[in-house]
């Protein structure tokens, strides 16, 4: 895995944007392969050991020294409280002094399992579905929503009546390779949102499912629900914008980026859309 850092973005649009300007590109051919299924990648398991391993060779002398003391209060804590602290304390190290996404994501979870409380087991789970969603690699996609799915699990023994945990419980088998059967998790979403056509959570999970299958117009529908409830989802348009051009809708296609635009403020992005909207205007 390439990716060492990470950046913890406080905001669901502002990511999307930066993948697109910074890493993501649109397929120009009209439909997109499914996606391979779970056993295709059982050989291509990831480990947390290995992670760890990996993130531990870019970390400095004086990061590798406290982090030996902080892993070693971990071994010796044999009160759960001082290993809920504990866990806390690695996922802070690993987030705020050495900027690793995935160690942080981890031990967050750790603790939640100890805490064993709805709020601490959904936070960590989304911390894991937060970078299943930005992820590119299929065993790394695979390692957060086994991980993802484990804590939403054990959120929803506790509150089975959560509907936001049940959509992320869903989003892990649509998007991360953990069954052999998407419909597994497509299904209990399309439930919520057929009771509650204004889940948003929901029909936005649903949408971005339909456009990684190919099932374009569907995505847009869903979409569309989503921008006549809010206008300015920033996410929601820039999806649209690229369902109108995988399925060769360029006219629509610049309508969409067009709009994106005008809700982004990052003139990085609106640079990269203005680039967009050019080419396919050729």
């Amino acid at each position: 895995m390439k990716k060492q850092q990470w950046v913890l973005l406080g905001s669901a649009l502002v990511l999307c944007i930066l993948l697109f300007v910074f890493g993501k590109t649109v397929p120009t051919r009209k439909t997109t392969a499914s996606p391979p299924t779970a056993q295709q990648h059982e050989h291509q398991s990831v480990s947390f050991e290995t992670l760890l391993t990996q993130a531990k060779g870019h970390i400095s002398a004086a990061q590798s020294e406290r982090l030996l003391k902080l892993e070693n209060a971990v071994v010796r804590g044999d009160v759960k409280e001082q290993q809920i602290h504990v866990y806390h304390r690695l996922a802070r190290f690993w987030a705020d002094s050495a900027h690793v996404f995935e160690p942080y994501a981890y031990y967050t979870g750790e603790a939640a399992k100890l805490e064993n409380s709805e709020k601490s087991l959904t936070f960590a789970a989304h911390q894991f579905l937060d970078g299943l969603m930005r992820e590119e690699q299929p065993a790394m996609q695979n390692w957060l929503a086994g991980n993802a799915k484990d804590l939403f699990e054990k959120a929803l023994v506790i509150n089975p009546h959560n509907d936001s945990s049940r959509i992320g419980l869903g989003a892990c088998y649509i998007f991360g390779h953990i069954s052999e059967n998407p419909m597994e998790g497509i299904l209990p979403i399309r439930t919520i949102v057929e009771k509650n056509p204004g889940n948003l959570y929901g029909q936005m999970i649903l949408a971005l499912g339909g456009k990684r299958s190919g099932q374009y117009d569907k995505a847009i529908e869903r979409f569309l629900i989503i921008i006549n409830k809010e206008p300015e989802n920033v996410e929601a348009t820039l999806n649209m914008a690229e369902c109108y051009e995988l399925k060769g809708d360029k006219a629509n296609a610049v309508k969409w980026y067009e709009r994106t635009k005008q809700l982004v403020k990052l003139p990085e992005a609106q640079t990269e859309l203005t680039k967009r909207t050019d080419e396919l205007k050729k």
